[in-house]
């Protein structure tokens, strides 16, 4: 969830990019479409308008895995990359990437810094809705291309995966508002929840039965939260609203599950897994669970990895494996693998009620018909 100073905060529009989709006709696999935030960001944000807080286009971004920083929010891979890897998929394009001509095993429509609500860093990021749209042109071309027949069956048979939410509850306090601004915190997160439902239903209407979701993390104790904090402590105001985010998020996807014909779900409790690494890093092969490997400031919590934004100086550290956070805002490629693994594999403590594999295993034998008409 990259990260913008609201004093410098100023209207930047997304650059509109067409693309010419060349979609093999033949035998389709189950494909994988990725919406959210900088934790599933594969470098869409390289390719808008945007501002350097909100791109991770430079080095050390990348430095563990890629030979030129992707614009991935890590040192190298996210869980999405992981989740194509165990899923036999080759890695999923970021949409916006104009050398992307080709489809066939989905699409990563992700944006550091993006919300559920429009509003969230407007301008600066490609908002939920937005990604929507782009699926949405997407499904037209895979119509057209394939037919209607194959449209249907590859949206049907798609696993649909969401990180996302974060960043409405980090804007607040990064542009100096309280949540309690002009809503309740019970208020604030219907609004959030209600968007995102409002995606996850449009995506249902052209055929998606497979989601997967990320909860939201313990962001009150992020390393770039505690720095604005008196005393460097956790913000209890962001935590006591996380919590009921993510108590609200599992109650709308159990309805979901519940009236929706077809729907098939795996929540990773992201909060409890980043939690439990914070405070016990050692017993999941960290030495560091609070400081950033890469930045400035107390915890590392300076947003400056790179010295790509306003403030230039910052520190590497030596062994980046060594720290759950690789910046002020992410964890590393490490800790997003065992995210992805605990994730596809279904660990009972932080995976409900499926785990990703089933999702895929599922989608492969399964098809919903979908009217053609129906429209994002």
């Amino acid at each position: 969830m990259a990260i913008a100073d609201g004093k410098s905060v100023f209207l930047l529009l997304p650059i509109v990019v067409v693309f010419s989709l060349s979609i093999p006709t033949g035998c389709l696999s189950s494909a994988l479409f990725v919406f959210g935030d900088s934790f599933f960001d594969p470098g869409n944000n390289n390719y808008i308008n945007t501002i350097t807080d909100f791109q991770a286009n430079h080095w050390p971004y990348g430095q563990s895995y890629f030979s030129n920083p992707s614009g991935r929010f890590s040192d190298g891979r996210l869980i999405p990359d992981f989740i194509a890897e165990y899923a036999k998929l080759p890695p999923i394009p970021a949409y916006l990437e104009p050398s992307n001509k080709e489809y066939t095993h989905g699409a990563n429509f992700a944006s550091g810094g993006a919300g559920t609500l429009i509003d969230t860093y407007a301008g600066f990021v490609v908002d939920l809705h937005t990604q929507l749209r782009h699926f949405g042109d997407l499904v037209n071309h895979y119509r057209q291309n394939l037919g209607d027949t194959k449209a249907r069956q590859m949206l049907s048979s798609a696993v649909y995966l969401f990180s996302c939410g974060s960043n409405d509850y980090i804007s607040p306090v990064v542009n100096n508002q309280s949540i309690y601004y002009q809503y309740t915190h019970q208020q604030y997160v219907d609004m959030v929840i209600g968007n995102l439902t409002t995606v996850i239903k449009g995506i249902y209407e052209v055929g998606g039965r497979r989601f997967g979701f990320l909860n939201v993390p313990p962001l009150g104790c992020w390393p770039a939260i505690r720095l604005r904090q008196p005393g460097n402590i956790c913000s209890k105001e962001i935590d006591d609203v996380i919590r009921l985010h993510n108590q609200a998020l599992a109650r709308k996807l159990e309805n979901l599950e519940t009236h929706m014909e077809g729907f098939m779900l795996s929540k990773l409790d992201f909060y409890t897994s980043m939690s439990n690494r914070m405070k016990n890093p050692s017993q999941y092969g960290f030495k560091e669970g609070e400081t950033a490997c890469c930045g400035s400031g107390p915890f590392g919590g300076v947003y400056s990895c790179g010295g790509m934004r306003r403030i230039k100086e910052y520190e590497v550290c030596d062994n980046v494996l060594e720290y759950l956070f690789f910046d002020s805002y992410h964890p590393n490629e490490l800790a997003s693998r065992q995210f992805a693994e605990m994730f596809w594999n279904g660990d009972s403590i932080v995976t409900e009620p499926n785990s990703l594999e089933a999702l895929f295993d599922g989608a492969a034998s399964t098809t919903f018909l979908v009217h053609p008409n129906n429209e994002l």
